[in-house]
Order: C-alpha cells, then structure tokens, then sequence
C-alpha cells in the first residue's frame, strides 16, 4: 500500500478548500473591479461625445462605489498576520462608574454589531451580563467570516466616552471606560493541551433571553483554568452540553493568545488582568460634548463624525491601526 494521501485528511482538505474559495472569491472581486472600471471608462467617453449631463452624474456615483471598493480590497491586504483570516472572540467589560459605564458598554456592542453587519460578518451573543440598571457589564461575542479577527484586532484596548450623562439630573458632564478584548478562533489543528483536572467548571441558569427551557435549567456554564486563572462562559445554547463545547473553544482561544503574549514578554495576559480602565489608558477617546470628535491615540486617526461612528463606521481606524503595523514590520 502506498503512502497516506493529503486528502485522506478530511480536516486538512477542508482547511485548503476554504482557502481556495478565499482566493477565488478575491480574485472574483478584482476582476469584477476591473470590469467596472472598463464600463465606466467607456461611459466616460460617451458622455464628452454627447455632452450629456446626466451620464456625468451616473458616472460619478459609480465611480464613488468603485473607489470604495477598492479601498476596502487594499484594506484586506494588509491582513498579512498568520491568524487574521479566522473568526474573532470579541469581548467588552464595563470600567467602573456604575450605570455611565455600562451604558457606555452597551454603545460600544451596538458599534461593533453594526460594523460587524457593515463587514458582512455575523454575530453570536456567546454570553452576556446585563447591566444593574441599564446597559451591560459584560458580553463576549463570536464574529463570523474571513478575515474577521484580522479587522477587529484593532479595537483591543480601552475606550473612553466624554458626554453629558443622560442619568445625571444635573446635566453633567461625564467621562466613562469601557475594555474591548479580541482573540482569534482557533481551529483544532493548532494543538492546544488541557489538562480536564485542571478546569473547575460551574453551571448556573443562563441570564439572557432563549425561552422557558434555558432560564429554567443550569445549563449556562463557567470554566476556570486554575493554572492561569483564566475565566470563560456560555449561555447562548440551549443545553448544557453545547455550552461546554462552546466553553472549550473560548478557553482554547485565550490559552493560545496567553501563551503569545508570554512569549513576546507582554505586560498584560489574556487572564483577565487588562490595562487599568481609567485615564491615560486609552487607545481610542469619543467626546460627544463639549466637541464631536473620535480620535484613535495609537495612530493619531481622527473624524468630527461621532455619529457615523457610533453606527459602526470604523474603516478610517481599522486602516490607520493596520498600515501603522505595516511601519513595524
């Protein structure tokens, strides 16, 4: 009998076939952009012929959209790190301040959705701690698609709101922080070793929505990694077993990303033990008041446009964080 073959690897083979359809989705991308261009070259020269007004407009417009799209393909190719294809682990805590600070949590999750949406990635509410009163003091979400982690590595760190306070009756003005965690998925190819003696593992009735069957039953499940320290759960699925699973891929993604930055002799580990949510902190500041601006302080990229923003406008960051890394390299 000859050797194995490659593809006798079902989980290899389907590793490779995802890549294909990437890049045959990419390569479909560019030639669709070069056609466009092409048809708008020929417009072009119609319109001088004729002098028609009109088809100038049209031009324009198409024009517009061409342009965007191309910026959003060069975007793409500075997704050059080794996990930036995979899914991402989105993670926001609440800084202290109370109902400010989650409702500024919560801000920041319709954000992310938005942008999420924008990117044509999809979002799975793995877990989610509502606030005491109004907003949220935890949730961790899954989002979904090619190059997802790539796109939202960018936003770890801590972000800081200046507004006047909506729950102050005295109209004050108010400054709150938020800690935005991102970790890549990691398939199973990459060989993460846990030891089952050295997880402690809870159950308690999940908090969220999901009908009568999931507040009625433990099925929501905390993990905690003694050696480390590192705390993860899961309450969206329906029974206990699933959020195991689900526990166990969250605790495969911090694991990795733990060892990582122990290797780069990082300050902070994935272990919960984020940088100070507090002033001089911060990788990105939105002031609503007494000014409108977004300023990204590790770049310098900044917009008067909070409220475009805020309904998940974040290419202008996501490009200055990426090509600031290209500088590094």
């Amino acid at each position: 009998m000859g050797e194995p073959s490659f593809w006798d690897n079902p989980e290899e083979a389907q590793k490779v076939a995802q890549v294909v359809t990437q890049l045959k989705d990419e390569v479909g991308i560019f030639r669709s952009l070069e056609t466009r261009t092409e048809d708008l070259e020929v417009m072009w020269e119609l319109a001088m012929e004729e002098e028609d007004a009109d088809i100038v407009g049209e031009i324009e417009q198409s024009l517009a959209s061409v342009r965007a799209d191309i910026e959003h393909l060069e975007l793409g190719m500075l997704l050059s790190g080794e996990y930036d294809a995979n899914n991402a682990i989105l993670t926001l805590h609440a800084g202290a301040g109370g109902t400010e600070a989650q409702d500024w949590t919560s801000m920041l999750l319709r954000m992310f959705g938005r942008f999420a949406e924008r990117s044509g990635f999809s979002v799975d509410v793995l877990d989610y701690q509502p606030g005491d009163e109004a907003g949220v003091k935890s949730v961790t979400l899954g989002i979904n698609g090619h190059n997802a982690y790539g796109y939202m590595k960018s936003e770890k760190g801590v972000h800081r709101l200046v507004r006047i306070s909506p729950f102050d009756s005295n109209a004050r003005r108010h400054t709150s922080f938020a800690a935005v965690d991102v970790m890549p998925e990691i398939d199973d190819t990459v060989e993460i070793n846990i030891n089952p003696a050295d997880l402690k593992v809870d159950t308690y009735r999940a908090s969220g929505a999901g009908g009568q069957h999931i507040n009625k039953t433990d099925s929501a499940v905390r993990m905690t990694h003694i050696p480390t320290g590192i705390i993860v759960q899961c309450q969206n699925q329906r029974s206990q077993i699933q959020n195991r699973e689900r526990c166990m891929q969250l605790l495969r993604a911090k694991l990795f990303e733990y060892e990582k930055q122990k290797q780069a002799e990082l300050k902070s580990d994935i272990a919960g033990e984020y940088q100070a949510i507090e002033w001089g902190s911060q990788i990105r500041s939105y002031v609503f008041h007494p000014y409108n601006m977004v300023k990204d302080h590790r770049t310098g990229a900044e917009t008067g446009n909070v409220q475009a923003v805020m309904d998940g406008d974040l290419e202008l960051f996501v490009e200055a964080y990426l090509r600031s890394l290209q500088k590094i390299k």
